[in-house]
């Protein structure tokens, strides 16, 4: 059950890496808005990959339980599934920090199926130790438990895939921010149509301010640059595109 779902990771993080690469390239005359809905794709790609091996796991374990035979060499299976949780937990941990500097779709989804291959593969370790004390059909019981969580893995990377290829809003976490921004500027009179969405690594704000019909347009070109500049200051990777209203 492991192998098979460190298999499936090994295709995905591959499928991840040129995913990742071509969302980096930057801007051209075909893709004005940059390449950053890849990793989007890469993650449906990563969901499909991650169900596949959660049904054949299923079957595996399905004809395990209808043809029992015993489980042999234990302390050679503890010895690797210890290894392979240390090492899931130190991946986990160091995709964490890359998420948080990056805001990588592709190294979230990622980051979020290994999370549950830590517990996959506490589980392992569990039903091997079991079967050592002669409690055999424990393992391919756990082996289902795995696949339900492989598959819950799927249904989440998918459905996050989902919501940034359809441009889903992202909420009030970056609108309060952001209109907090703006009423804060004492030229500005109001604002509207605030919207935003996330392509890879890349937040896309758009809005509209109101400014003082008789105020000169250098000074409402300056007001607007101030604005755009705070909020990617807050949000770094932000493409901001401001439209000024006079009132």
């Amino acid at each position: 059950a492991s192998l098979v779902d460190s298999t499936m990771d090994s295709l995905v993080s591959i499928i991840n890496f040129f995913a990742i690469r071509y969302a980096m390239t930057p801007a051209d005359e075909d893709h004005r808005f940059g390449h950053g809905k890849a990793e989007a794709v890469a993650g449906l790609v990563q969901a499909a990959f991650i169900a596949g091996s959660a049904g054949f796991l299923f079957l595996h374990a399905i004809d395990k339980i209808l043809n029992p035979h015993p489980v042999n060499h234990t302390g050679v299976g503890l010895a690797v599934m210890v290894v392979s949780l240390v090492l899931t937990i130190a991946l986990v941990i160091l995709q964490k920090y890359v998420v948080r500097e990056t805001k990588s779709t592709a190294v979230e989804a990622d980051s979020l199926h290994y999370l549950s291959d830590i517990l996959a593969n506490a589980s392992v370790i569990v039903a091997l130790l079991l079967a050592q004390w002669g409690y055999q059909r424990v393992d391919a019981g756990l082996g289902i438990i795995i696949a339900a969580f492989i598959v819950h893995s799927a249904w989440q990377i998918g459905a996050r895939a989902l919501k940034l290829l359809l441009d889903e809003e992202l909420g009030p976490e970056v609108w309060q921010v952001v209109e907090q921004i703006v009423e804060e500027n004492p030229d500005v009179r109001g604002h509207h149509q605030l919207r935003t969405r996330q392509a890879g690594p890349v937040m896309f704000v758009q809005m509209h301010i109101e400014l003082d019909k008789h105020m000169p347009l250098l000074q409402a070109h300056a007001v607007t640059e101030e604005i755009e500049q705070a909020i990617r200051i807050r949000f770094p990777n932000a493409d901001v595109l401001i439209h000024t209203d006079p009132v």
